[in-house]
């Protein structure tokens, strides 16, 4: 994996050191090149990582020149390769999940088609008998009047009226049972029922024991049940018959009756509900289809998890580039603040850089001949350290308000006096210029 090295830093642009700089002198008649004296600065940048960690490597000690794009300072990685390790695991795993969706999305897919081509093939019958089947005289429409959907619309409301009419029966049915004088009634019909269940059971039995082999004792004793069921069975007739001409017995009869006809209207609504329910609309095929939506979710699950995986990779890719920290710029070290074996936090300034690509200097002017500057101005600089040479700058900025003389002018009426910052920039490609050199500057202003 090729490593994609991130710089993480926090710049802080410092504000450039005033230093002991003279008031420019001036021609009498207040014209001419303006002249003074300050000191060189340079921009200085904060290396800070992003990621705090254990320091292995410093490949930078004070007045160390660095450029651009260096490695200055390497955290242990050990924790973030084993988790980037795990996170590409966890990337491949996702993708092989989402290959297993989609495989069984395609198998739903065709089983889809399998199931609409059976119930269509089982569906034929129907379709070419459905102009053939007699219609109740009652019906003025022809049978082929109403779609398909319409008649399943019409019968699947005919199963809520039904199922409804018979909660209500059931309900009545429960009220005349529970009614107190009824319970002579009530008591009769279990007994009968209980008799009944009985005497089939024995009979059952009896005939069980006659096709055993040597069955003349099973079947003696087979025959004493059946004629005990029987007599019990007599008995609880005879007691319900006697209830015959009650008035309970023809409230009960009458809910007893109702509740087996609205249950058969149920049944019968279901069933005819069932029939209808073939072809694109058998609860085969919507289990089909219902199996292929679920898939289809399947897949779009896989692949989130898949996307999220991979961003958890790139996480770890960016976490582990950051225990690199390169140089914003080059320029030389002014201080380290880093030991290898410390451990340093997320944000805490490890090496100061001083950017000497480009210095500034920095001279005042006298109000009287603030009017005079003007930015973009050219300005020539000579230092001790190169006598005889001259560096070429501009004036970049301009003081908006006046100040009082820096305080290290000697005289102090110089110090009353009110002057104007002038900033000149100078670009520095040999780093000849240094931070704290003592520089001369004119501006030229013309004649």
């Amino acid at each position: 994996m090729k490593k994609t090295l991130i710089l993480t830093l926090l710049i802080i642009s410092t504000a450039l050191l005033l230093p002991a700089c003279d008031v420019f002198a001036s021609s009498e008649d207040g014209t001419g090149p303006i002249q003074g004296s300050g000191h060189i600065a340079a921009r200085e940048v904060s290396v800070a990582p992003e990621l705090g960690g254990k320091v292995v490597e410093i490949n930078a000690a004070e007045g160390d020149p660095v450029q651009k794009g260096d490695v200055l300072i390497r955290f242990d990685n050990e924790i973030y390769k084993a988790q980037y390790q795990q996170a590409l695991a966890a990337v491949g795993s996702a993708e092989a999940a989402v290959e297993t969706t989609k495989a069984q999305l395609e198998a739903a897919k065709i089983n889809y088609d399998m199931a609409e081509q059976g119930v269509r093939y089982q569906e034929q019958p129907a379709r070419n008998a459905n102009w053939l089947v007699p219609q109740p005289e009652a019906f003025v429409l022809p049978g082929w009047y109403y779609e398909k959907d319409e008649t399943i619309a019409a019968a699947e409301n005919e199963v809520s009226q039904a199922e409804t009419d018979l909660a209500t029966e059931l309900a009545n049915l429960d009220r005349e049972l529970a009614n107190a004088s009824n319970a002579d009634l009530i008591a009769a019909e279990t007994r009968l029922a209980e008799a009944r269940a009985t005497y089939s059971i024995a009979l059952q039995t009896l005939a069980q024991t006659q096709a055993a082999q040597d069955n003349a004792k099973l079947e003696e004793i087979a025959q004493e049940q059946v004629d005990a069921s029987l007599s019990e069975l007599e008995a609880a007739q005879l007691d319900y018959d006697l209830m015959l001409s009650s008035t309970a017995y023809n409230d009960v009869l009458d809910a007893r009756g109702r509740v087996a006809v609205a249950r058969t209207r149920s049944d019968n609504a279901r069933d005819a509900l069932d029939q209808l329910q073939t072809g694109e609309d058998s609860l085969q095929l919507k289990a089909a289809a219902a199996a292929v939506q679920q898939a289809a979710t399947g897949v779009s699950q896989a692949e989130a998890g898949l996307e999220q995986a991979r961003a958890a990779l790139q996480v770890l890719e960016v976490q582990l580039a950051k225990t690199e920290v390169l140089a914003p710029a080059s320029g030389v070290v002014l201080a380290r603040n880093l030991e290898v074996g410390e451990v340093a936090g997320a944000g805490s300034a490890g090496l100061v850089i001083a950017d000497l690509d480009q210095v500034e200097l920095t001279v005042y002017i006298p109000e009287d001949r603030y009017g005079q500057v003007q930015l973009g101005q050219s300005a020539t600089i000579t230092v001790d350290s190169f006598p005889g040479e001259k560096f070429e700058g501009t004036v970049i900025r301009i003081a908006d308000q006046a100040e009082f003389t820096p305080r290290n002018v000697q005289t102090v009426d110089g110090r009353k006096s009110t002057v104007y910052a002038i900033v000149i920039s100078l670009p520095n490609s040999e780093w000849k210029l240094k931070p704290g050199m003592p520089a001369d500057a004119v501006i030229n202003v013309g004649p």
